[in-house]
């Protein structure tokens, strides 16, 4: 299965990736914005869009290599990737769930909620995922197809396990301390800081 959680910049979409990575055993959970990340730096300044998603390659890349991980990995491929042009939805998102047991999940959340959560991973609202807030909200609304999941006021686990129930799956108990489990969560939001 390859489970992609869609959701505005700050919805916890990498987050309740990585809580879905810790409690399905085997799973993977594979970042398109390394690909992305990738492209930038090694292209040409004149070749480089303000947003990789605009490159064909980058979306050919992505629907190729969680093409590759699902056929030979053999377990969910967990996917962690804001997508709300419905052209480059339907190249990718699209393409795969023809092809793979698919869910395509949205993390919904509302506009303060999605700026409060930027703001404490130290975001401003010039960044990004501030600036682009709006567009998400209205794309994924009324564009992008998927089930929705409204994360106002839910925490990290509950958003996961109502993801997990959705998709179908059975997750492991959470059996990790509270220490461990603050220090992991936010060494992925560390991560995800752009």
């Amino acid at each position: 299965m390859i489970l992609w959680l869609n959701g505005a910049f700050g919805a916890g979409n990498a987050q309740t990736a990585y809580e879905l990575r810790r409690r399905l055993p085997g799973s993977y959970v594979y970042d398109p914005e390394n690909a992305g990340f990738f492209l930038r730096q090694n292209l040409p300044s004149a070749l480089r869009p303000e947003d990789f998603q605009d490159l064909p390659l980058w979306r050919a890349l992505t629907r190729d290599t969680l093409r590759f991980i699902a056929e030979r990995h053999g377990r969910v491929v967990i996917v962690s990737m804001t997508v709300v042009d419905r052209a480059y939805y339907e190249e990718t998102i699209g393409t795969l769930a023809e092809e793979f047991d698919f869910r395509h999940v949205i993390l919904w959340a509302e506009r303060e909620t999605l700026q409060r959560r930027l703001a404490s991973r130290l975001e401003g609202p010039r960044s990004w995922g501030a600036l682009r807030i709006d567009r998400c909200l209205r794309a994924l609304a009324e564009d992008i197809p998927g089930e929705k999941l409204l994360t106002d006021g839910l925490s990290i686990s509950k958003a996961a396990r109502r993801v997990a129930d959705m998709a179908g799956l059975t997750l492991t108990e959470n059996r990790w301390s509270g220490l461990r489990r603050t220090l992991d969560r936010a060494a992925v939001q560390i991560r995800h800081i752009r």
